[in-house]
């Protein structure tokens, strides 16, 4: 038991370093791609940093099992080099057994990503998308799913349009049973439009069976007008209503399950979120992949030689198995997967490959 703890103090504190060393590094390019990003004489260096800070989590968590991998690397090659692997084969525990530590402490470190840090990190990238574009004083365009149904909003930078509508199609493209409110720059309403549906055309909401509430008259109910179509212009695009609203990373993991029954109610596909939901769940699963790989290359002793090339084919390995599950991910997304097949294959075969890669050195 003593042996455990030491190793699991041992691999905690050489993560911790790892990742420090990261968030360092990555803290600093972050700061000066802000500083090309924005003008420095209409945006504050102190607000600079605070953007940084606020991007560098997402960064983290993205590359956290290259951290993971390199911070197991750090750790049994110092243990390599001190002899302390051969003390503890000589003392009777093989190789698995000594995995056993590390592979707890990156299950803890991996169920803490996607249950603390991942909300985390999805309220800093909000903050960071806000920040970002009002320091860049850019008409932004935004759509949200909730138990009303589904919300618009556009402007031209003078004027705001703000669209609900019951459910839409799979773009965004259609809706129906919509309502259209636009607000003046004062702030005020202008006019209101019920619609039976409404296309997104060139440029133009096209709607269809309409009523219409012009604001500026005394009584806009008995001046409502109807209208079989109705064209209302529009600089929205289909790809700016689905990249508005199609980022599952920007939304905590415990709101997206119901975020996916939002979605699908409005009529929306959720495919996407819950390729990313279940990649989110099999996290931990990767980093475990990622100790047993780095471990099965480095935990000979440093006298049988080739340690860089060892140290190389971990690394290769370690960013093969990575990019194997983004590219899993994004079949899955694209419907050429399962959506379990593509979240969790790549963790278990990552977990295996390796797994007898140690039975065949170690143990064989």
């Amino acid at each position: 038991m003593t042996l455990h703890l030491y190793f699991a103090r041992r691999f905690a504190v050489t993560f911790l370093g790892v990742l420090g060393v990261f968030t360092t590094i990555l803290l600093l390019l972050d700061l000066v791609d802000q500083v090309r990003r924005f003008d420095s004489d209409a945006v504050r260096f102190i607000d600079l940093v605070g953007l940084a800070l606020l991007h560098v989590p997402e960064s983290l968590y993205r590359i956290l099992p290259l951290v993971m991998i390199l911070a197991t690397l750090t750790l049994f090659l110092t243990l390599a080099r001190t002899s302390e692997l051969v003390v503890t084969r000589a003392s009777g525990r093989s190789a698995l057994r000594s995995l056993n530590a590390p592979i707890i402490v990156a299950l803890v470190i991996g169920v803490l990503a996607i249950t603390v840090f991942n909300p985390i990190v999805a309220a800093t990238s909000k903050q960071y998308e806000q920040s970002a574009g009002r320091y860049a004083a850019t008409p932004s365009s935004v759509l949200s799913i909730s138990r009303e149904g589904l919300w618009l909003r556009q402007g031209d930078g003078q004027n705001q349009t703000v669209i609900r509508a019951e459910r839409a199609n799979l773009d965004g493209t259609q809706l129906y049973n919509v309502s259209f409110i636009t607000f003046a720059a004062q702030g005020g309403p202008m006019l209101r439009l019920e619609a039976q549906s409404a296309r997104l055309g060139t440029d133009a909401w096209e709607l269809t069976n309409v009523k219409e509430w012009q604001f500026s008259s005394a009584n806009p109910e008995r001046d409502a007008t109807l209208h079989e179509t109705y064209t209302l212009p529009s600089n929205l695009t289909r790809n700016q209503i689905l990249d508005s609203f199609a980022t599952p990373s920007a939304i905590p993991i415990w709101d997206l399950p119901g975020f996916i029954d939002q979605l699908e109610t409005a009529g929306f596909s959720a495919r996407k979120h819950l390729v990313w939901l279940h990649m989110e769940l099999s996290l931990p699963l990767l980093l475990v992949a990622m100790v047993l790989v780095g471990a099965g290359f480095t935990m000979r002793h440093t006298r049988f030689g080739r340690t860089g090339l060892m140290v190389m084919m971990a690394l290769g390995m370690g960013f093969s198995l990575y990019f194997i599950r983004n590219f899993a991910q994004i079949l899955g997304e694209n419907g050429q997967l399962p959506i379990l097949l593509a979240a969790w294959g790549p963790p278990v075969a990552a977990i295996l490959l390796p797994l007898g890669l140690l039975l065949h050195w170690e143990d064989g």
